[in-house]
């Protein structure tokens, strides 16, 4: 490892990586993209667009690279497992995107192979780094909208291109819980600091597709809250999370994905029941912000604010939600554990 600067390396050219996470590893302070490799022979355009200097057509010739501190992975869902147990055994510290795996069993194989090998995992939620949220914790804790009582969470937009999309493909891990309810799941077990103790999930069937188009769901949280959110590729875009509380409420409009043109701008809107409004402005920008996280835990060998317990109790959650869509009823869930392990 260069000094203080964590080598990345990126598998694959998926749009999430060229769009967001290379542009976000130059901006870094602590890292650098040093390869990336993929059996796409657009592979070499991308590498000198983003002034890559090391391009293999294989994911294991990167693997074996020894200039390699960290590797990116944005791989289809159904291809996670397989390509973190082969990082990890090669050394390699892994941040990898949403969801980590299809199921909790997986995902436990996937951290404790890690641990094993003593590298950093974490899965990619990089919204949980931008500041707005911290913001929100603070104001519930000030009790400035009383006591919290609801959270709701939205996710959703047009999936335009269908024919070859693989959010849309069974065998690659498609589904619109998989790919943005995760999301949801996770904001309302951050924001609370509360986990779901049972959920119900509703989706209607769709002729066209094998997988979960639109879904909603509600939990029952721990602290005796309730939570509902909807997610879904047949919806316009709305990426935004609500607390109600017994004297207001607190909304993030763009809680999930920031787009480039708000230049990092968050916004938190808190409303009283005296239609009192105050809007406060936060700025950040989340991948970066994320990237700069992740290198300073390998720098430091120290574990991510994001931790394995944490990934795993996510998809525990999620793997309920589709057996309780797939039962019709209200699944219990039992909390899941795994020890978190220091390097």
């Amino acid at each position: 490892m260069s000094e203080q600067r964590v080598r990345w390396g990126v598998l694959s050219t998926a749009r999430i990586a060229q769009n967001t996470m290379i542009p976000a590893i130059r901006q870094a302070n602590n890292a650098e993209i040093v390869a990336i490799a993929s059996p796409n022979p657009k592979v070499s355009e991308v590498a000198a667009k983003y002034a890559i200097p090391n391009v293999y057509g294989s994911y294991e010739d990167l693997l074996d690279d020894p200039e390699v501190d960290a590797v990116y992975i944005p791989l289809p869902n159904s291809l996670h497992k397989e390509w973190v147990m082969k990082a990890a055994e090669k050394g390699k510290h892994i941040l990898c995107e949403k969801p980590i795996s299809l199921s909790a069993y997986e995902t436990k194989e996937m951290i404790e192979n890690c641990q094993k090998n003593q590298v950093i995992l974490m899965e990619a939620f990089m919204y949980q780094f931008h500041p707005q949220h911290q913001v929100v914790k603070d104001i519930l804790a000030s009790e400035e909208i009383g006591q919290p009582k609801l959270m709701r969470a939205n996710f959703s937009f047009m999936l335009e291109d269908r024919a070859q999309d693989i959010r849309l493909d069974p065998n690659l891990g498609g589904g619109s819980i998989y790919d943005i309810g995760c999301y949801c799941i996770h904001s309302i077990r951050t924001i609370l600091n509360s986990e779901p103790t049972r959920v119900f999930v509703y989706a209607p069937a769709n002729p066209e597709f094998k997988v979960d188009m639109t879904a909603i769901a509600m939990f029952e949280m721990d602290n005796g809250m309730m939570a509902i959110f909807d997610c879904s590729f047949d919806m316009v875009r709305r990426e935004r999370y609500e607390i109600v509380g017994t004297r207001g409420s607190i909304s993030v409009p763009r809680a999930y994905n920031l787009p480039e043109y708000f230049d990092g701008e968050g916004t938190i809107i808190v409303e009283k029941e005296n239609g009192i409004k105050r809007i406060e402005k936060i700025y950040g920008h989340e991948y970066t912000l994320e990237i700069e996280h992740f290198s300073q835990c390998v720098i430091e060998g120290v574990q991510p604010v994001y931790s394995g317990q944490n990934i795993l109790q996510n998809m525990k959650i999620i793997e309920a939600c589709y057996e309780s869509l797939k039962l019709g009823k209200w699944v219990e869930i039992e909390p899941y554990e795994i020890e978190d392990k220091i390097l």
